[in-house]
């Protein structure tokens, strides 16, 4: 592949060329060890804390947003095409910027170790659009941890600072940053060498034909997962291929009965999209990860790895997703659950990438209800995920769409239980305890540090019958996602 031998990125208004990278180092430690810029902290190094939270800018129709990301899971590769911002950024000649300024005024800074990250996190919020609410506020800052417990201070210097009109260095220079990053995104990028490189690439094409020529490398999306093989488990990933310069993995486009997700889309691109085909599933989504997390991770990302606790695959595979694999000889589709083989193994040939997600809306006769089990209301793995399609007519069940995370070594589908809920009369309650007690034959769930099988087929089982209720009509408690040990 032909191209720019350099990642080449904006910082403090000057274009930085990056000709040798490590392919596995991170913008953390780019940061602090080789710039010296010691503001941006090392706490979890695994996207949990919030403490390396810096600012990415990119272009989006045209105008620079600025958006949050973990700096200890961000490789230096995704840098390329964008604007990098950190806390040192933000004084200007002797002067705090308003978000700074406000958290001095309202003494929201105790030890001090994770104001930097909730530093940043004001920032993007600062330069968002739209109403701010006090429910906006929380989940722009759920990613950032603070064990001082000063987010009373913290939440109304958001609200003294993130209102009114953007006046600071970056609203002033933001058409000269423009037309920077617009430069700056060209072309394809390959960089280091046959043994041990960085590719970008900016086609299908390029992408494809590289995934072929390179089987043994690595296929990075928003890395939120690769990220930590490489700051947990020490991996050693001499090759990676990017999929995010990419255009048309980006593409969310509606078809009428079904969405279209490009494989590079991210949760909070696609939100808006897919989050309005129910309620539940705009809601599952805003649990996953955090702000941070959600800028970087993909919904293809989150499908490829096979994960079996990913917060998607059931939401989707009870939709009756379809996914799209492609490679520079073929292209095939393939339902969602098919290609989830084992734990660790998922139906992909070679050559080929997950390239699409078509997500099927409802149909006036379907009933939809998703729920995600776990420690924490934000930023957890789910002990269990389900989610249900129920297709009603004249108050009974014709068919059924059940799927579970967290029960089996894939996301899977409960089969047995979905024959057995058909013909079942909603207004009989008493009917859907056949179908219930199936759930025993579909699953053998483990015992780990998140639940106990016990626990977790407890809960499978309550989840059923909690949306069961729901579909009926009955009236019973309202939230949508619970928490372990909720009142």
């Amino acid at each position: 592949m032909t191209g720019n031998v350099a990642i080449k990125f904006l910082r403090r208004g000057a274009v930085v060329e990056y000709a040798s990278p490590n392919p596995m180092q991170t913008v953390l430690d780019y940061l602090r060890l080789e710039e010296k810029s010691k503001g941006t902290k090392e706490g979890c190094n695994e996207g949990d804390c919030g403490a390396c939270t810096v600012a990415l800018g990119k272009l989006q129709a045209g105008k620079v947003v600025y958006e949050s990301v973990n700096a200890c899971i961000l490789l230096m590769a995704q840098l390329h095409g964008k604007e990098l911002v950190t806390v040192d950024d933000l004084a200007r000649h002797g002067v705090l910027h308003p978000v700074q300024q406000a958290m001095v005024d309202l003494h929201a800074a105790q030890c001090g170790f994770c104001t930097p990250g909730f530093v940043m996190s004001l920032f993007t919020l600062y330069h968002r659009s739209g109403e701010l609410t006090r429910q906006v506020v929380v989940d722009h800052l759920a990613g950032n941890l603070c064990r001082c417990t000063g987010y009373r201070p913290i939440i109304d210097a958001a609200f003294k600072s993130c209102v009114g009109r953007v006046d600071d260095h970056w609203q002033h220079i933001a058409a000269t940053t423009a037309q920077q990053l617009s430069d700056l995104a060209q072309g394809d990028v390959f960089a280091g060498s046959a043994e041990s490189f960085v590719a970008i690439p900016a086609t299908a094409t390029s992408l494809l034909a590289l995934v072929l020529q390179h089987p043994d490398a690595t296929i990075v999306a928003g890395a939120t997962d690769v990220g930590l093989w490489i700051t947990k488990q020490m991996r050693v990933l001499p090759k990676l291929i990017l999929t995010g310069g990419v255009a048309e993995l980006h593409e969310i486009e509606d078809r009428g009965d079904h969405f279209k997700i490009g494989a590079a889309a991210t949760y909070a691109e696609a939100l808006t999209s897919i989050g309005a085909i129910a309620p539940d599933v705009a809601e599952t989504m805003r649990r996953i990860g955090s702000v941070q997390v959600r800028t970087s991770g993909t919904i293809g990302g989150n499908i490829a790895n096979g994960s079996p606790i990913g917060d998607m695959p059931p939401l989707l595979i009870a939709l009756g997703a379809t996914l799209v694999l492609k490679s520079a000889l073929s292209e095939r589709r393939l339902a969602l659950e098919d290609y989830f083989v084992a734990y660790g193994k998922q139906d992909r040939r070679p050559g080929e990438i997950v390239w699409a997600i078509e997500v099927p809306k409802l149909k006036s006769t379907q009933a939809f209800r998703a729920y995600k089990i776990s420690k924490r209301f934000d930023q957890d793995i789910s002990a269990v995920m389900a989610a249900f399609r129920f297709e009603i007519l004249s108050g009974k069940i014709i068919a059924a769409r059940l799927a579970y995370g967290g029960l089996a070594a894939t996301p899977k589908r409960a089969r047995l239980t979905e024959a057995a809920l058909m013909g079942t009369l909603l207004d009989d309650e008493a009917s859907w305890n056949t179908a219930i007690s199936t759930l025993d034959q579909d699953f053998t769930p483990l015992s780990d540090m998140r639940a106990s099988a016990t626990y977790r087929m407890d809960i499978a089982k309550n989840l059923l019958r909690k949306a069961l209720l729901e579909v009926s009509g009955e009236k019973v408690a309202a939230l949508r996602v619970l928490t372990l040990g909720a009142a």
